[in-house]
């Protein structure tokens, strides 16, 4: 399932790489064309979430009526969500196929030459073995980032009649007519995409994209967290407006699980974001980043749409 998705995403990609003739600009339309081929799941996962948060206070009482009663806690609580046709599954399910989208979108950016260029097997292990001889490959988990990185050298230096030393020479050799096929335009507003910034920490410009991804990540989780607040603040409203006072011993001993989880979350995510950005490819990083944003115009807008549906 992986490689096959990871596959149908190379040939996209390839398509916007040959039709821009930039790695990065091709990311970016790869990204676009995702996020409003994803539309429709996006918004069913947006009202499955907005409707799930306003069965949260109902569920919550019924948690505190029946705490000493588990058998008849879960017979209530699977009543109310059948009548309101609602399953308590429904967000899990979206998220899974979102999860699943994402791993093969991350192994078609990891590997280039496999689902994006469709280079056999047997050639790009002869590619990274030639590397490997020349000790031109710093890290094993992105060992085709530095074949394209390699072949790119080349291809300048072969471009400006410029010589080659003697292990530009042998991968050339190795290369063979296929060079200009494996080189790709990785230059991005003055950015290699093929760098790792750990590995390359002398150059600065390297930090600029996993900068933007941190902050996007922190956006993200903000407005995520301020929508939740938001429509939290609007049901205490509510419930007090009904009931004059709020039980606080209710609250407290009923809080909502999926809440914690999401402030747990919060705290974790920025540091995997940290991590990942500076231990992957460029390329990879302008995805994520790419993604960050547009899922925040997302949000924003749906928000809005579903809001004035509602109204």
């Amino acid at each position: 399932m992986i490689a096959f998705l990871a596959n149908i995403f190379g040939y996209l990609l390839n398509f916007f790489n040959n039709l821009l003739g930039n790695y990065g600009l091709a990311i970016i339309l790869f990204c676009l064309v995702m996020k409003i081929a994803m539309i429709p799941l996006s918004i069913k996962q947006q009202k499955s979430q907005k409707k799930s948060m306003e069965l949260q206070e109902e569920v919550k009482a019924i948690q505190f009526k029946y705490k000493n009663d588990p058998e008849k806690l879960n017979k209530e609580t699977m009543e109310l969500y059948k009548r309101e046709k609602m399953s308590p599954f429904s967000g899990c399910f979206l998220a899974i196929i979102q999860m699943i989208l994402l791993i093969s979108v991350f192994y078609m950016v990891r590997e280039p030459l496999t689902f994006v260029k469709n280079i056999d097997k047997e050639s790009i292990n002869n590619y990274v073995t030639t590397l490997k001889e020349e000790e031109l490959i710093p890290n094993e988990a992105y060992s085709q980032m530095a074949v394209i990185s390699e072949a790119n050298k080349i291809k300048v230096l072969k471009d400006e009649n410029s010589e080659l030393d003697e292990k530009q020479k042998k991968l050339s050799e190795t290369f063979g007519d296929k060079l200009n096929e494996i080189s790709t335009n990785m230059d991005f507003i003055g950015i290699d995409l093929s760098k790792v910034p750990s590995q390359n920490s002398s150059d600065f410009k390297v930090y600029i994209i996993p900068v933007l991804y941190v902050i996007s990540s922190f956006a993200s989780i903000k407005l995520t967290t301020a929508m939740q607040t938001k429509k939290k603040e609007k049901d205490v409203i509510e419930i007090e407006n009904e009931n004059d006072s709020i039980d606080e011993e209710k609250t407290e001993e009923t809080q909502d699980p999926m809440e914690q989880a999401n402030k747990n979350m919060a705290l974790i995510m920025p540091i995997m974001a940290v991590s990942i950005s500076l231990i992957a490819p460029l390329g990879l990083a302008l995805y994520w980043l790419t993604n960050n944003v547009l899922m925040i115009l997302e949000r924003l807008v749906l928000n809005k749409v579903i809001k004035d549906e509602e109204e």
